[in-house]
């Protein structure tokens, strides 16, 4: 009897214990949220510069390149925020280029772009893979609201969501492996970005 109580007590116990937290992902990596200790993470390479107001970073001058040094990536998604003031204002988000030391086109040449520019023709737009393949639709919200991209690179497909829409689906053939980059493109475009994540798969 007293053995059966024992077992009856301790089978309570653990019905009444607190679950242990689960652990934050570690896959997920903070490249620009605000923190100062980022700053070391990030270099230009070209002309202009990216000037950091807070946790958004926006573009001045170019045509430059503002990439993340800490670490190249390979499969991976990609998420954040930009904003414009203008339908024409250019910039694009780069990914999976190698170090370009001082030179931007490193990244135009070997890696991909994809494009923030609301009124150029198909290919050169907003969503589209900057010169391979345009999006299918244009779901950004009007000037001075934030959009989200969420970019998912594996393999060699690549897949673009704009403020939750899939807007285009790209098979690739360039590197599986490299950097990623913002573009300040021309004084007449600030365009702002924050919240700055990867997920590596």
């Amino acid at each position: 009897m007293k053995s059966l109580l024992t077992l009856f007590m301790m089978l309570a116990a653990a019905s009444c214990s607190t679950p242990a937290k689960e652990d934050a992902p570690n896959n997920v990596i903070a490249l620009w949220t605000g923190e100062d200790s980022q700053l070391a993470n990030w270099q230009m390479a070209g002309p202009g510069e990216f000037v950091h107001d807070g946790n958004t970073v926006y573009a001045q001058g170019g045509m430059g390149l503002y990439w993340y040094n800490a670490q190249a990536f390979k499969d991976f998604e990609l998420e954040l925020e930009w904003q414009v003031t203008d339908v024409s204002n250019n910039s694009g988000v780069f990914v999976r280029f190698p170090n370009p030391g001082d030179d931007p086109w490193v990244a135009v040449k070997e890696g991909y772009e994809i494009q923030i520019c609301d009124t150029p023709a198909p290919k050169h737009d907003t969503g589209s893979v900057y010169s391979f393949q345009a999006a299918t639709h244009l779901p950004t919200k009007p000037q001075g609201e934030w959009n989200t991209y969420l970019i998912r690179v594996v393999g060699q497909q690549y897949t673009i969501s704009i403020n939750g829409e899939l807007v285009n689906s790209y098979t690739g053939d360039r590197s599986e492996h490299g950097h990623i980059g913002l573009q300040n493109h021309d004084d007449d475009s600030p365009v702002r970005y924050r919240n700055i994540r990867v997920t590596e798969i």
